[in-house]
């Protein structure tokens, strides 16, 4: 729990303080049972320094599984070559028991797994397959383009523009300092995600989504899902990066022009996830980081609900929630601690769901912002947030051009007026998004601040 829960120890368990195998097994069934499905986070690219595997590792250079993670010797007195880790620092740490470095990519307590290693690959595929025997039905593959590295561990050149992956802190930190062509992202990754595939496909009905960290995430995410032999889709960071702090047309149909450009793939989009701020807050017209405004919030689920590919909605945002603020000494993300005051980590977007007007015990505080927002309220509140987020994707999932037709942008003059159609076989939709505060009037039609209009024809 260094990062909670991204370090795992043991791939075949449960974290006792969220219960059993048993307790999971029984979630399963009765989700099942509901037609809900249950996708599982797996984190293959790197393991716990806790976990067994590593343990035998680093003992010497001769055991069984010497070579299942990166080592490295010391180069001109240090590390082996420039590469630093997404959350500060070197990405290699010297091992006192070992006599050398090993590459964590995140966290010191997160040592990178060796793909290179055919037996590191039968592993983790094994690791797969004992979650499908269980009965999940899929899988979101944790930065799946991070699992190898270059093996001849060549120092990344510099960048001379930043890098579209650090969320937060764009051109500014270390990481987006560098292109990250050794580090990640390489060929032989590609072979790895077939064979991951080849596995999927003895479990009729199972889904893979791959979480893309990438200076050109459309490109890989395109890329990792081309064709019927990779993954089913990807998501990336191309709507939420720290680069995308104001609300553009541009900002919306440059990632989905660049990712059609590069084949026939199924997309994904997100403006929101567990490691940025939250949509609501970071597009907000006040630029304080931690304002609201419902209507933004509307249109910002009418407009994720209206491209082309598949939808993924945080929690919270179907109830509007924006970034908590909170005080340092309420902080548990690790990334935040070292940064803060600067940035407060991804805890802003971590708070527990408000329920109701009860503040749940747990392990960060309901912020004030939060409490009026709550789910036992807006049900009672037939203009929420959270009844118009029902209602939009009740009437999405009966309109098969939203979900599947495509998609084909229209130029305006204006930064802050989106407009584009949707079209699937004789009916075209076309969908109208102000994406500022100032009224914007398109052929016509009136559009008040954050307003949006989707019409059929």
């Amino acid at each position: 729990m260094k990062d909670f829960g991204y370090d795992v120890s043991d791939y075949r368990d449960i974290d006792p303080m969220f219960g059993t195998l048993a307790d999971f097994d029984a979630l399963l069934k009765r989700a099942h049972k509901l037609n809900l499905r249950i996708i599982i986070d797996l984190v293959l690219s790197h393991t716990s320094d806790q976990h067994s595997w590593f343990a035998e590792s680093r003992k010497n250079k001769t055991n069984p599984k010497a070579d299942w993670y990166v080592w490295a010797d010391e180069k001109n007195g240090g590390p082996p070559n420039n590469w630093v880790s997404v959350f500060g620092g070197p990405a290699w740490t010297f091992d006192e028991t070992r006599g050398q470095y090993y590459l964590h990519n995140f966290l010191t307590e997160q040592p990178d797994l060796n793909f290179h290693n055919p037996q590191v690959q039968d592993a983790v595929l094994e690791t797969a397959r004992f979650w499908l025997e269980r009965g999940v039905d899929g899988f979101r593959l944790d930065v799946v383009n991070f699992y190898f590295h270059d093996k001849n561990l060549r120092d990344n050149p510099p960048r001379t523009q930043g890098s579209q992956f650090a969320t937060q802190f764009e051109g500014d930190d270390p990481y987006s300092r560098q292109q990250h062509l050794f580090d990640k992202s390489q060929p032989e990754n590609l072979a790895f995600i077939e064979r991951f595939r080849v596995l999927m496909d003895e479990y009729p009905n199972r889904f893979t989504v791959g979480e893309i960290g990438d200076d050109h995430p459309n490109e890989r995410a395109a890329e990792y899902t081309r064709g019927n032999q990779r993954l089913n889709t990807c998501y990336n960071t191309a709507m939420m990066s720290g680069a995308h702090k104001e609300l553009t047309a541009a900002m919306i149909r440059t990632p989905i022009e660049e990712f059609m450009r590069n084949g026939e793939s199924w997309p994904s989009w997100a403006f929101s996830n567990h490691d940025v701020v939250r949509a609501a807050s970071r597009w907000h017209g006040s630029g304080d980081g931690f304002s609201h405004d419902p209507q933004l919030s509307k249109m910002l689920i009418s407009l994720l609900g209206a491209l082309y590919g598949t939808v993924f909605m945080y929690q919270g945002e179907e109830l509007g929630l924006p970034e908590a603020k909170l005080q340092h000494k309420d902080l548990r993300d690790p990334w935040g601690i070292r940064l803060y005051p600067q940035w407060q980590g991804r805890d802003g977007c971590r708070t527990p769901l408000p329920w109701n007007d009860i503040p749940p015990k747990s392990w960060l505080p309901v912020p004030e912002t939060h409490k009026d927002l709550n789910v036992a309220r807006q049900e009672k509140d037939p203009g929420s947030t959270l009844n118009f987020t029902r209602k939009f994707l009740k009437k999405r999932k009966k309109q098969p051009t939203l979900q599947s037709g495509d998609i084909h942008f229209i130029d305006t003059d204006d930064e802050k007026l989106l407009v584009f159609t949707r079209t699937s076989g004789k009916q075209t939709l076309l969908c109208i998004f102000n994406l500022g505060t100032e009224e914007k009037i398109y052929e016509g039609k009136i559009l008040g601040p954050y307003g949006f209009s989707l019409l059929g024809s």
